[in-house]
């Protein structure tokens, strides 16, 4: 299985920041020590890609550092040439994944998941939107047309869910905290929110509810948000939900999606456990599960 990783392109943040950047160099190691697929760093996504689906003057903006302070506030990062990089081979590595799992079935990014980014402008740690790059990147090249965004984050994709509002060949599908930012939703095909502390039981019910609508759509390419955010132990999380229900949770996104035969790429998206290695915990086993998925397909 191949999985895509960019945590050497350094992101340099001011101490107490909330965005753990940490986690991601930890999984990568955690990964290759389980040695659960062929390690690869992504190209970064080019200009023509990006404006696919921001807006030509969001993309200088970024690319230069001319974004206003307010801008930059909304992100929740400074800009920095290691912000722009970074951004772009997270972007890479969606692509890069998407078309490995439509040949092989399965395959993962360690990076990605920015739901938050819209056409011209970023916000929530989210600076362009790599599933939807992605999507529009492979629609324009004629490798597929229709596509399901299973996006299991915490926090609803509100930026995902406005870019493809009225395009019938994507179907759009938040599972998420109901009082959890952003604060102001935006609609997608369907939206699964749920109140605070909700625990194992019914965020599976909720999981299986979207899996069905998600591929009763019959896409062609499933593009799996796996946040990790959902954990009962995380800092921006809200719900109650295990590390066994999270398992439980790729396990029924995996076998699902096998089972109609429809390949899945996997993004990592929010983790913000108060103890780092909890969030690693849950990405790696996602990881795993894609790595069982993968052998099954092969």
């Amino acid at each position: 299985m191949h999985i895509a990783y960019c945590d050497h392109f350094v992101l340099p943040l001011p101490d107490g920041h909330r965005f753990p950047m940490s986690k991601y160099a930890r999984l990568r190691q955690r990964v290759s020590r389980e040695r659960l697929g062929t390690l690869f760093v992504p190209d970064a996504a080019d200009d023509r890609a990006l404006r696919s689906v921001h807006t030509p003057e969001w993309v200088a903006a970024v690319a230069t550092g001319a974004l206003p302070p307010a801008a930059i506030r909304r992100v929740g990062f400074p800009w920095s040439p290691g912000l722009v990089e970074r951004s772009r081979r997270s972007v890479g590595g969606t692509l890069a994944a998407a078309r490995h799992a439509l040949r092989d079935g399965v395959a993962v990014s360690l990076a990605g998941g920015t739901h938050h980014a819209f056409p011209d402008h970023g916000e929530g740690f989210c600076v362009f939107n790599d599933v939807a790059v992605a999507v529009r990147s492979l629609q324009g090249s004629g490798a597929l047309r229709r596509v399901a965004v299973i996006d299991l984050d915490v926090h609803q994709g509100n930026g995902t869910a406005a870019i493809f509002h009225d395009d019938p060949d994507v179907f759009t599908l938040s599972v998420h905290g109901a009082r959890n930012y952003p604060f102001a939703k935006e609609t997608s095909d369907l939206d699964l929110a749920l109140p605070d502390g909700t625990d194992d039981e019914p965020y599976l019910r909720a999981v299986d509810e979207g899996l069905e609508a998600a591929l009763a759509h019959a896409p062609q390419l499933v593009f799996y948000v796996a946040g990790a955010d959902a954990f009962a132990g995380d800092r921006l999380g809200r719900l109650s939900v295990s590390k066994r229900g999270l398992a439980a949770r790729d396990r029924r996104v995996f076998e699902r999606c096998l089972h109609a035969g429809v390949p899945v790429a996997v993004v990592m998206a929010g983790g913000y456990a108060a103890r780092v290695e909890d969030s690693v915990d849950i990405h790696a086993a996602t990881v795993r599960e894609a790595a069982g998925a993968w052998r099954r397909c092969t």
